[in-house]
């Protein structure tokens, strides 16, 4: 399976948002693709600052970036979704 244009992307996660605030989302897929990619922006953050952090000779200050980055995913996962918590999606 391809990986979406940002294109494609936006229209799927403007899609879904409009199910959501219309009620019209019966198997909670639009609910499901929307909390997936607020968690995905989080855990790419994760990723970027790992990858900062290995390749400076694991530095301190990289180091303290990284766990702010996991810490961030961690308290956004346990808040649940950005909608119940009228948060931005990730862009």
């Amino acid at each position: 399976m391809g990986k979406p244009t940002d294109e494609e992307l936006k229209t799927a996660l403007d899609q879904a948002a409009h199910m959501r605030e219309h009620g019209k989302d019966p198997h909670f897929m639009a609910k499901s693709l929307l909390n997936l990619h607020y968690r995905l922006g989080h855990l790419e953050h994760v990723l970027h600052a790992a990858d900062r952090y290995l390749h400076s000779g694991l530095a301190e200050h990289n180091h303290a970036e990284l766990v702010r980055a996991i810490e961030a995913y961690k308290r956004a996962e346990s808040r649940g979704s950005p909608e119940e918590n009228k948060e931005p999606w990730l862009s």
